[in-house]
């Protein structure tokens, strides 16, 4: 496949290798120019409407649902995954004595919440280590009569091994199990099977992968769950809503769908307006692509790296866009290494004893090949 050819949409100079969205994706030009122009309307506020609270915000669960079901009423606007969480966490059953199972080191936004609800309800968090054949396989086995949750991401963040979520889905529907699913190191980078997981929830960032703003994060509920109970008894949420006017008769009606587990002050009008630029370009380039363009790339890094040393994920467990290649015990120390990266201007994350690079479309193999390079020169 030919890759994409779109860095000049980004500010990211010629010199610098950024192999790091999965820490911090870079808010394409188009974006910027969209967050700039929700500033300016707020320096003169008498050009900020009514409307300004709801359509931008309305436009931003239609692109999200794009990459989901599709149905812009499942689609929550959030402000961070454990705000999520904490949602589905409040809206399944979770009976005394009950496990949840999590994926050992998992994101903390998936953990704490559920090490919570386990201390409350006298159950217990069981955490899966990951096995010689990957994830999948240890995980089916922790689920049993017990399971009240699953919660998993559809990649590990640390280093892009995968989890079957259509497997998993399957299991935790065979014990009545909540399925929750973080999908902030995958939505938008790669095809998310729905359709087939069946998730009950699934909760995710846009500042990663789908280049928006940091703040907003959305929560997806499936259809059984979108007349749940939210965090927060807000106003925007309800029905009536629009007419400020007679905000003070107040209704017990919510908007139809998820728009009821809305944060308050969901329409945060400069993060909305980068956001809904952002979203709207990746959206265009769509996830089979981009997958595409981050596959070439790692492929290549990947077959390079091994040959110095380092070790990836297995063929079969690996991510196309985000792979961590972990560091030989007689080699030099991470900080070390995090620290030649950054002087060469190449900028990737160090988890544990692993290099993690993420691609996306604004990279080139001159990336890569800066990034051997300097590998190249400590191994």
């Amino acid at each position: 496949m030919a890759l994409l050819d779109v860095r000049d949409q980004f500010d990211i100079p010629a010199d610098r290798a950024y192999l790091n969205s999965a820490f911090l994706g870079p808010t394409p030009r188009v974006a910027v120019e969209a967050g700039r122009a929700a500033l300016t309307a707020k320096s003169q506020p008498w050009t900020i409407d009514v409307e300004s609270f709801f359509d931008p915000v309305d436009r931003l669960r239609h692109l999200l649902a794009g990459y989901l079901d599709g149905e812009a009423e499942g689609v929550a606007i959030i402000p961070a995954v454990s705000y999520g969480i904490a949602t589905a966490a409040a809206n399944v059953d979770i009976p005394a004595g009950s496990t949840v199972v999590v994926l050992a080191e998992q994101f903390p936004s998936n953990v704490y919440e559920w090490r919570a609800v386990a201390d409350r309800v006298g159950g217990s968090v069981i955490t899966v280590e990951r096995g010689d054949d990957g994830w999948t396989s240890r995980f089916l086995e922790a689920i049993d009569g017990r399971t009240a949750v699953v919660a998993v991401e559809p990649v590990h963040w640390s280093d892009g091994t995968t989890v079957d979520l259509v497997a998993i889905g399957h299991a935790a529907r065979a014990v009545e199990a909540a399925f929750i699913v973080d999908v902030s190191q995958t939505l938008g980078a790669v095809p998310f099977p729905l359709a087939e997981a069946r998730p009950d929830f699934v909760v995710g960032v846009v500042y990663k992968w789908l280049l928006g703003a940091y703040g907003n994060a959305f929560l997806w509920a499936a259809p059984h769950h979108r007349e749940g109970l939210p965090l927060e008894q807000g106003w925007l949420q309800r029905e009536g809503s629009r007419d400020f006017s007679a905000l003070a008769h107040y209704s017990d009606r919510f908007r139809a769908g998820a728009a009821r587990y809305d944060t308050g002050q969901s329409a945060s009008h400069i993060n909305i307006a980068t956001t809904v630029a952002a979203l709207e370009l990746v959206s265009s380039w769509g996830p089979d692509a981009v997958s595409a363009h981050a596959a070439t790339l790692t492929s290549d890094l990947v077959d390079r790296a091994a040959r110095l040393g380092l070790t990836p994920p297995p063929k079969p467990q690996r991510s196309p866009h985000l792979v961590g290649l972990h560091l030989p015990a007689d080699g030099p120390q991470p900080a070390a290494v995090a620290r030649a990266l950054a002087e060469a201007q190449v900028n990737v994350s160090i988890r544990g004893t692993a290099v993690r690079v993420s691609a996306h479309v604004f990279n080139t193999p001159a990336d890569v090949d800066r990034l051997v390079e300097v590998l190249g020169g400590l191994f």
